[in-house]
């Protein structure tokens, strides 16, 4: 029976599924997932595997004792100091906060949809022996902010409520010069290094097969034709609202920018990534 058990536990439908245990006339255990007269619900407490941290390589990425690399999911610290590449503002203080959070203690991973990503590190959620999500208390500190994947939803709307605390007290780095919004209008050709904030009006909006584009205005460098786009992949415009209700808004657009042929563009993967507001500065 005691075999039985196991194999019902360890099947995927059967996860959140109450198990009943009774007694025969004989005194016999039995287990399913359907009530019979006097079963009890048997109490689960899944069991987790708790690794110890080898290195911690920088705020959102450490190292497991058995050598795998984990990348932390659902957020974004800035770039410590590696190869010829200086450190970002905040960097190093997420990496000493990491260090110290994960310090005698062991943490279990709750991977994501996608295991791993295409440098071969494992994403997943870390949780201390104490049950601290990790992930959460980094953004709580304003040390990291959230960088949202269509298919890792899990725990969205907790650390895009602990990332607007973080942000209206201005802890960490939403009180750093550094990553103030930035005018689209005072962008340069060459862009601006790093997560960054924009901010300025949706004057247009442009649709292709596979993707959305928010047109900002004013464009920067008119004269030679560059502008600046927000794009959002088709296929992810299910997660958005109407995207045509951007259109003549003021917003702000986080992450990272690209450039291709004199165009600066942003991808945006999730609506969290997008903020209306009032434009103060242009």
């Amino acid at each position: 029976m005691r075999v039985l058990l196991v194999l019902l536990l360890c099947l995927p439908g059967w996860v959140n599924a109450e198990i009943y245990e009774w007694q025969d006339a004989n005194g016999s255990k039995h287990f399913s997932d359907r009530s019979v007269v006097d079963a009890k619900i048997v109490d689960i407490k899944p069991g987790y595997d708790f690794y110890r941290i080898k290195t911690v390589y920088d705020g959102d990425t450490v190292v497991l004792e058995d050598g795998r690399k984990v990348r932390l999911l659902g957020i974004n610290t800035p770039e410590v100091q590696h190869r010829d590449k200086q450190a970002d503002a905040g960097g190093n203080e997420a990496k000493r906060w990491l260090i110290d959070k994960l310090k005698n203690t062991k943490v279990r991973l709750e991977v994501g949809a996608e295991k791993t990503d295409k440098y071969g590190r494992i994403l997943a959620h870390l949780f201390t022996e104490k049950k601290e999500h990790v992930n959460r208390q980094l953004v709580t500190a304003g040390l990291a902010a959230v960088s949202i994947y269509p298919l890792e939803l899990h725990y969205l709307n907790e650390l895009v409520n602990a990332q607007d605390q973080a942000e209206q007290a201005k802890l960490g780095i939403w009180g750093r010069p550094e990553y103030a919004a930035i005018p689209v209008g005072s962008l340069t050709e060459d862009g601006h290094q790093g997560w960054t904030r924009l901010v300025g009006k949706v004057v247009n909006i442009r649709k292709t097969r596979k993707s959305v584009y928010l047109e900002f205005s004013p464009v920067l460098s008119a004269a030679k034709g560059a502008v600046f786009e927000a794009r959002i992949e088709s296929k992810w415009l299910g997660l958005f609202p109407d995207i045509n209700d951007y259109l003549g808004k003021t917003i702000e657009v986080r992450g990272w920018l690209n450039k291709n042929k004199g165009h600066l563009s942003m991808l945006i993967r999730h609506p969290s990534a997008i903020k209306e507001k009032a434009l103060t500065t242009q």
